[in-house]
């Protein structure tokens, strides 16, 4: 029944026949995360990196009644260019397809969407968390509950910078969720490489992050896998300067009095304001970094799977 609310773009629709591997793309990222036109140049480069892997992206969207699985040209600067753009997390979903609403998918719409869709490897900038005034708000993302319970690995490079790292993690270990660092022991933050935190497991081929994916789900042990793929030294910010923006935006976000959806956009923005605009290109360098890697392992995933028949 599920099946009747989706839409696959021709090229998505034809690599599901080919058995291709698949790579899911939200697209909060380019309505919510960038300005105009880093936002519509980098998810077009971010397509472009899948498929020079041999992967198909599947850029996910809500667009006239119907989850969209793959965006075509005019879809994608549509979402990079209109003002009335719902952001959707898993409880806007059937509101935005009732009401036929252009939507922007987040974190955990995306990895619904794709559960749906049957892809098993989504690729994001950076996953939400607990956040730092979680005392206050009880602001936890929903991409947390969302990871406990959907079959699909997350390609990040962390979570954002702007959360509560160490009590994100703490919730990542008690729903179960497995935290793989890529090539790497520690958790990254983001815009710089270094959280203080370790992960789970260090993995460092996609050969070897394709079997435990297979290998979880086949245990019927539901839930997701966050894949920490830290940013490239070359491309990772000063970690004080990004500590001493984060803290000024994360100010001036309580006495404005900003909550809920609107806090991410908000620090987000304002941290690229405090950078010099830095912070913008340390976020496309990462989403792209984190394309690459995430191309390589949904086609080892794919391989293992086949090699299974």
């Amino acid at each position: 029944m599920s099946e009747r609310w989706l839409a696959f773009s021709d090229e998505v629709q034809a690599a599901r026949e080919a058995g291709k591997p698949l790579v899911a793309l939200e697209s909060t990222i380019i309505s919510h995360g960038m300005p105009y036109p880093q936002n519509l140049e980098t998810a077009r480069a971010v397509e472009r990196i899948i498929r020079e892997r041999g992967a198909v992206p599947a850029t996910i969207a809500i667009v006239d009644g119907k989850i969209k699985i793959g965006l075509s040209a005019s879809e994608l600067e549509a979402l990079a260019t209109r003002s009335d753009v719902l952001k959707v997390s898993r409880r806007d979903i059937p509101y935005a397809l009732t009401q036929r609403k252009m939507g922007a998918t987040t974190v955990s719409a995306t990895m619904i969407a794709a559960r749906l869709a049957g892809i098993a490897v989504f690729v994001t900038g950076g996953i939400g968390g607990v956040h730092r005034d979680v005392n206050e708000t009880l602001d936890i993302s929903a991409d947390l509950t969302e990871l406990a319970q959907t079959n699909v690995a997350v390609v990040c490079a962390g979570a954002k910078a702007i959360l509560d790292i160490g009590r994100t993690l703490e919730y990542l270990e008690t729903h179960g969720v497995p935290v793989v660092g890529y090539q790497t022991d520690e958790f990254p933050a983001f815009y710089t490489r270094r959280s203080g935190f370790r992960v789970d497991y260090r993995l460092d081929t996609p050969q070897e992050v394709a079997a435990l994916l297979k290998t979880k789900w086949e245990l019927g042990l539901d839930g997701g896998v966050v894949v920490a793929n830290p940013i490239p030294e070359e491309d990772a910010l000063d970690e004080a300067a990004v500590h001493q923006a984060i803290e000024t935006a994360l100010a001036e976000a309580k006495a404005q009095n900003i909550r809920g959806k609107a806090v991410t956009p908000f620090l987000l923005r304002r941290v690229k304001e405090l950078t010099g605009g830095a912070s913008l290109k340390a976020n496309i360098a990462l989403v792209q970094h984190n394309a690459r890697v995430g191309a390589e392992i949904a086609a080892a995933y794919a391989e293992l799977c086949r090699n299974a028949l």
